[in-house]
């Protein structure tokens, strides 16, 4: 075959060879989900937080844990007693986080009990957490300090399987879910921090921030200070240095404060004043975005 023939040949083969189809990129992707916020907050900031979840009777009926981060970055596993758990922190990732995690849990309802999902690779276009998982299940977010949830009740007793549980959160961040708001996170990482992660649209929360700090009242008591704030999954997310040595149950009564503060802010319609316009340019240029 000549050089001319064969190029013709590489090219009528580049024509008809099929190509999957592609997952588009979606900037917010748990948007409409109950619990967003606190999906945000598992995949991105809290180590070992869990979500009860149950997939339609189409689908099986199977109750399953929604976790933050499973062993090696699986992206599923079933435990010994025969639950299903479902990492929301893995290696592989598209362009959509929610199709990645519905796909990981269709993927997992045949694994055996004791059987790790090994790399999927990244799905096709197809049904996303709505459409697979039951609304009749509340998903409430339980933070763990340590990766019990890893293993099934009978195994916590075993030596072997206690250690290798408590070996794995020696480096854990110390991370503790403030009750008297959503979704917001103390955590010790040297210092103490609170991260905050809202529900509105970054831009709306933005303008409530800029009020607020406008007013000298942008912080969570003496001691404390607003150090800016990140954009991940389509969601902003403030957050607070505290004062040295400050516990999470201290931080009710003050978190509360401010959330009042900041939602009346943000609902808020009238124009900025110049003086909160200033103030807002300069909490947008301390802004950075994970993805």
């Amino acid at each position: 075959m000549g050089k001319a023939a064969k190029r013709r040949a590489r090219e009528q083969s580049k024509a008809t060879r099929v190509r999957p189809p592609k997952v588009e990129f979606v900037e917010r992707p748990f948007e409409g989900l109950t619990a967003e916020t606190d999906i945000v907050a598992m995949r991105e900031i809290v180590p070992a937080a869990t979500i009860p979840a149950r997939t339609t009777a189409e689908h099986g009926g199977q109750d399953i844990l929604i976790a933050s981060l499973l062993p090696d970055l699986a992206p599923a596993m079933r435990r010994q007693d025969g639950t299903l758990l479902v990492g929301l922190q893995t290696a592989s990732r598209s362009g959509d986080a929610n199709r990645d995690i519905a796909n990981s849990i269709l993927l997992g309802l045949d694994l055996a009990p004791g059987e790790v999902l090994q790399s999927p690779g990244l799905p096709e276009p197809g049904p996303r957490l709505a459409d697979i998982l039951d609304p009749a299940v509340e998903p409430v977010i339980t933070v763990h300090s340590t990766f019990e949830y890893w293993v099934s009740e009978d195994q916590k007793d075993e030596a072997d399987v206690a250690q290798a549980v408590q070996d794995s959160a020696e480096h854990l961040v110390p991370t503790v879910r403030i009750p008297s708001v959503t979704s917001a996170f103390w955590c010790r990482m040297g210092r103490e921090f609170v991260r905050w992660i809202r529900p509105e649209d970054p831009e709306a929360v933005f303008d409530g921030l800029a009020r607020v700090h406008a007013e000298r009242e942008l912080n969570l008591g003496e001691g404390t200070r607003f150090v800016g704030a990140f954009r991940t999954c389509g969601l902003l997310v403030p957050v607070f240095e505290l004062a040295a040595g400050t516990e999470a149950d201290e931080l009710d009564g003050p978190m509360a404060d401010l959330g009042k503060r900041l939602d009346a802010a943000i609902a808020s319609t009238e124009p900025l004043t110049p003086e909160q316009r200033r103030a807002r340019a300069g909490l947008v240029s301390r802004q950075v975005s994970l993805n």
